[in-house]
């Protein structure tokens, strides 16, 4: 007999700010993959909830002159009024400053040290707080962080480490006798490519450097990283901990599956599967990693003045209706886009032209012709066969769909039994019969056929549009709404009366709403870094440099190794900027050289100095000097 047990979660948030509709689509999809399931009768545990540790959040907390458990309960009640809004149906909402979890993950982090798994040593590298990720020198892009570019900072602190790499082979392992682990299929051989063949290094797993984190059971000094803190909460919601089970574990463990950002891919589906393989606990059966929701062409920052909140997006369009957006514009394996001009194209064209019009026609149609009774079908004709195929169809199309998560297929499907309903409208001109007594026998027919149908998108939609769906059902007294009334067409009950045809979605005037939606958007804020002092430039050496020789650095896509001309001084830097530039382009151009700066080892090259210059998330330019000035001025 199949399982009819489902555990599904999303990742948990992090506390640092309100989540923007990006961060609040993993919460809208992972709802409509469990209401999916409910709805064909499984068992569904649906958990997600908020990160609260860390640096950052200490730091955040200290800017705004509270304590970090006053910033992190401000911000997840943020959090989790925002899901509450959208109708995610989660079981349990869990936060890592719950002290059940926080006692389980301390006895976790125990055993794990207590068997050898885990060690004390010391930590050198540099540090990006907002990525909350240590580098190696080499790993760095430009002196930066390679994820989110930002500056790093030296960091030396005494840790505790993982000893990943005895696990990495059995790990290599369960991914290949276990295909659909990861999925997409295009995350999986980024997984294993970039971090599993190249060799896994130790894991940094405590910090003593900062106070806002769980503490070592048996080390005061140290409180626990993310990766085990943050990753364990999908056991300890559970009732898991080294010292007991609880029932929940038993029952719902492992998780059928996590959804997450493509961009923590690497934490789910390498830390966390060697975490529980040192537990000796079973691993999740997959991990599917979703891709961005953009703004436009560019990730969301409120830098940039281009976040768009779910919850400010609701007041003006309906929840339902950002719901809809969210899922049906994301391709499965890409990067979707959202602006306010593609909401509202989205809204008119799909839910009011399409949905809305054949849901409202055809119940006004049932009140006017017969008097809101829905009568018994007569004999099939016509077009009558293809219409009650395409229900069918439609029904086991999105429950094939839905096995591998393709949500947005699964919108188009029923978006496409919609179509086909109002094309059947005009097949069968339902207010031409209405005109003899004769064809009324076919009106009727006409009009059960377009009601049971609209009872299949009804059913259909309810678990991506919740409300929608409900109104539908409402609307039309449906009575049967399992999944088996979808087997077969013509379960709907004869003789039913509708209720009133009340439109489910007025169009909108785009002019108009863009005027509402910009009224009060904020110029783009730069992001600043805090304020220097003289005494602090002065202590930077700018200089012209002059770019004599340049060439590509093995195995290395993004950087060039420079040879520069700094006035008689001959000087080697390596830089990040050959996504953006040829070593032939760059040759021969007067650059701005940041000449003090401390070597530093990248790729085996010493690198002495650092060149200028400004970029955004699509572009890079270098600063460069025009004319004939001699290479060695000082600038500033």
């Amino acid at each position: 007999m199949e399982d009819k047990k489902f555990y599904i979660t999303t990742a948990i948030a992090y506390t640092s700010r309100k989540p923007h509709i990006g961060n609040t689509y993993e919460a809208i999809l992972t709802d409509a993959i469990a209401r999916f399931k409910r709805f064909q009768g499984y068992d569904v545990f649906f958990l997600t909830g908020t990160d609260e540790h860390g640096q950052k959040i200490e730091e955040l907390a200290k800017e705004a002159g509270i304590s970090p458990k006053a910033y992190v309960d401000k911000v997840a009640g943020e959090i989790r009024t925002i899901w509450d809004k959208m109708n995610v149906s989660y079981d349990k909402f869990i936060r890592t400053t719950d002290d059940y979890h926080e006692e389980a993950v301390k006895k976790i982090f125990t055993k794990l040290y207590e068997q050898g798994d885990i060690y004390k040593s010391e930590y050198e590298g540099m540090y990006c707080v907002p990525c909350e990720s240590c580098f190696t020198e080499t790993q760095l892009v430009n002196g930066c962080c390679p994820e989110c570019g930002r500056p790093v900072k030296p960091t030396r602190e005494e840790a505790y480490f993982f000893k990943m790499s005895k696990y990495a082979d059995r790990l290599m392992k369960y991914i290949e006798d276990n295909p659909e682990f990861i999925q997409p299929e295009s995350r999986k051989k980024e997984m294993v490519n970039n971090f599993l063949k190249p060799g896994l290094q130790d894991l940094c797993v405590s910090r003593s450097s900062f106070k806002w984190g769980v503490p070592v059971e048996f080390d005061d000094k140290h409180v626990i990283y993310v990766w085990i803190d943050a990753l364990s909460n999908y056991i300890t919601a559970l009732g898991y901990s080294p010292e007991a089970k609880g029932e929940n574990y038993k029952k719902y463990w492992p998780a059928d599956v996590h959804i997450i950002g493509k961009d923590i891919l690497r934490f789910h589906t390498i830390y966390w599967p060697i975490i529980l393989m040192a537990l000796g606990e079973p691993l999740p059966k997959q991990v599917f990693g979703h891709p961005w929701l953009l703004f436009g062409n560019d990730k969301m920052s409120k830098s940039k003045g281009n976040v768009i909140y779910a919850d400010e997006l609701a007041e003006k369009f309906g929840v339902d209706a950002v719901r809809y957006y969210v899922l049906s514009e994301m391709p499965f394996a890409n990067d979707g886009s959202i602006t306010y001009e593609m909401v509202i194209a989205r809204y008119n064209s799909d839910l009011a032209n399409i949905l809305g019009n054949l849901v409202n026609r055809t119940v006004a149609m049932v009140n006017k012709y017969f008097d809101g009774t829905v009568p018994s079908p007569g004999a099939e004709e016509g077009t009558d066969g293809e219409l009650k195929a395409a229900a069918v169809k439609a029904y086991k199309d999105v429950c094939e769909a839905m096995k591998g998560h393709h949500v947005a297929d699964s919108l188009e499907i029923i978006m496409n039994l919609a179509r086909r309903s109002n094309k059947y409208i005009d097949e069968t001109t339902p207010w031409t019969l209405a005109k003899s007594e004769e064809t009324k026998e076919r009106l009727g027919t006409v009009l059960y056929n377009l009601i049971e149908a609209i009872r299949f998108i009804g059913i259909l939609i309810t678990s991506f549009m919740p409300e929608t769906g409900e109104k539908i059902l409402a609307m039309i007294n449906a009575a049967d709404c399992g999944a088996d009334s979808l087997e077969s067409f013509g379960n709907f009950k004869a003789e039913t009366k509708v209720g009133e045809a009340v439109p489910l979605f007025a169009r909108i005037d785009e002019k108009k709403m863009l005027e509402e939606l910009t009224a009060n958007t904020q110029e783009p804020q730069l992001d600043i870094k805090p304020e220097i002092t003289i005494e602090d430039i002065e202590k930077i050496d700018l200089r012209v440099a002059k770019v004599l020789a340049a060439e590509k650095v093995e195995k290395a896509d993004k950087l060039l190794k420079l040879k520069i001309d700094l006035g008689g001084e001959e000087r080697t830097i390596v830089s990040g900027i050959a996504k953006n530039y040829t070593p032939e382009s760059i040759v021969g151009k007067n650059i701005v050289l940041v000449a003090n700066l401390k070597p530093a080892k990248i790729r085996g090259i010493e690198s002495k100095g650092m060149l200028l210059a400004a970029a955004d998330d699509k572009n890079l330019v270098l600063l460069t000097v025009d004319g004939d000035m001699p290479s060695g001025t000082k600038i500033g």
